[in-house]
């Protein structure tokens, strides 16, 4: 592209001093805080022109001051541009109460409840939690989907049952990339990608990909099947920063990723790169 500007559509922002995420114990290597003017010193000479905050698992106590510490931090270069908080979409009138409270805050444009830990395969199929997916969309959120791969076939039931919502699926449904055995991967994705009102990132496959992360042709199958089921036009460019630095540094991504879709036309990159995601969190 002539001229690269870039929209980085999943970054996290945490400061343990704040509020507490458990589950940073287990990755001390990036449990430091991160923040805004981490994530512009780590990009270099690219730095993406605004960043979409995706909710960070931070205790549920907490989530909404996650919220609302992100905004405040909304000016600060690289400029958040759009908040994906944290909401339970289980909990009954608990559920409906915070999507409402999150829906009036001009910055939330979606919300994200993790799925990928839970072992009851349909864990996402009971009954409060479409309830739960169906109200975001009442509101005009959208939800981010962040499953692994086997549970792709139950998350492509919740989004038939919840044709009013916006579903974004987070780092492509985590294939399996570390055997590189992508068959059911590549069936799910089939089926998902059917749904009209689900996009999809690409994003998180170095960490996926363990120590085969500096690979290319370990992507290219997965991102060339993304392309044939979604096409350009429902794929959106994410770093999922600072994630990523368990695997490979911030610039190292952006130009794996960069390489990966070069085969494309000037306008379907700048489409995943920046204005996918313009159209799919709203922005500005």
């Amino acid at each position: 592209m002539a001229s690269f500007t870039y929209t980085d559509a999943h970054v996290h922002f945490w400061d343990t001093a704040l509020r507490a995420y458990p589950w940073l114990a287990e990755v001390p290597a990036i449990a430091a805080a991160h923040g805004p003017p981490e994530l512009l010193h780590e990009a270099g000479a690219e730095p993406p022109a605004r960043v979409v905050f995706v909710q960070a698992d931070c205790e549920r106590s907490a989530a909404m001051g996650e919220a609302e510490w992100v905004e405040s931090l909304a000016s600060h270069a690289p400029p958040t541009a759009a908040i994906v908080a944290f909401a339970p979409m289980d909990a009954g009138a608990a559920t409906a109460a915070a999507l409402k409270a999150l829906a009036a805050r001009p910055a939330v444009r979606g919300v994200r409840h993790l799925i990928q830990g839970e072992s009851d395969p349909n864990f996402c199929l009971s009954a409060a939690f479409i309830e739960g997916v169906g109200e975001c969309g009442r509101l005009g959120l959208s939800f981010d989907l962040c499953v692994r791969h086997p549970q792709l076939a139950s998350v492509t039931e919740l989004v038939r049952r919840c044709p009013g919502t916006s579903f974004i699926l987070d780092h492509a449904g985590k294939p399996d990339l570390r055997t590189g055995m992508l068959d059911a991967w590549r069936a799910n994705i089939t089926r998902l990608a059917r749904q009209p009102n689900v996009t999809c990132k690409v994003s998180g496959l170095m960490t996926e990909a363990g120590s085969a992360a500096l690979e290319f042709d370990r992507f290219v199958p997965v991102v060339a099947h993304l392309l044939e089921t979604f096409g350009p036009q429902r794929l959106l460019f994410g770093s999922d920063w600072p994630v990523v630095k368990l695997a490979a540094p911030y610039a190292t991504w952006l130009g794996m990723a960069k390489n990966l879709l070069a085969p494309l036309s000037e306008s379907e990159q700048a489409g995943i790169f920046n204005g996918n995601a313009a159209r799919v969190y709203r922005l500005g």
